[in-house]
């Protein structure tokens, strides 16, 4: 599965900060029954590049898998050593970017302004992420789109919620990075489940 097959099935990043090695298998299975197919685990959670290398195991055919939080070149290294494909950063490390694209792997930095956004498209970024999205409103990321390169999709992270989808997606936002409204660490895997199928249908609705 490349990135336009996954967005086109999916526009949703599934961002589990705190996930536990012997929670990512069932939580994946649940988010790609779903019908989520990009699963991120920042490099802060415990344990981070083994819950990585089970999920890339388990669901690497059906589900692009990465990490979040990146923020140097050896990470990226050691996140491709496990056969996941994206890498996610806060901000926008052109050192970063460019060692992901060397490896042929999907780029998705952290911009919060249009010289950043611009400044990793040309470090080589398969699409930006626009964050803290509670901090870009819906018109900043219209003002965005229309100067952006098109093919360059925008992800709205941080804050976004089943009701505030759609003004973004109005906006020319191409998808969303879900964390906290979708996984909290210790979460119930049905509880996980029921949330991943509401953004699923929110998005449906739009």
């Amino acid at each position: 599965m490349n990135f336009t097959e996954a967005l086109e099935a999916c526009n949703l990043i599934a961002i589990l900060r705190g996930i536990r090695p012997e929670e990512a298998e069932p939580i994946g299975e649940a988010l790609i029954e779903a019908g989520w197919r990009i699963i991120e685990v920042p490099l802060n959670s415990p344990e981070p590049l083994k819950s990585i290398e089970k999920l890339q195991a388990r669901f690497g055919d059906r589900a692009l898998i990465g990490a979040g939080t990146v923020l140097t070149e050896r990470q990226v290294a050691d996140v491709a050593a496990t056969g996941a494909r994206v890498i996610i950063s806060p901000n926008a490390n052109p050192a970063v970017i460019e060692a992901t694209a060397a490896r042929d792997m999907i780029s998705l930095p952290g911009v919060a302004t249009p010289t950043e956004a611009f400044a990793a498209i040309a470090a080589g970024a398969t699409g930006i992420k626009a964050f803290p999205a509670e901090a870009i409103p819906p018109i900043a990321i219209k003002a965005w789109k229309a100067v952006l390169p098109k093919e360059i999709p925008v992800f709205a992270v941080g804050g976004v919620t089943p009701d505030n989808m759609k003004a973004y997606v109005e906006a020319g936002a191409s998808g969303f990075g879900i964390g906290g409204a979708l996984y909290k660490p210790g979460a119930d895997v049905a509880a996980i489940a029921q949330k991943a199928r509401q953004f699923i249908e929110a998005m449906h609705r739009i």
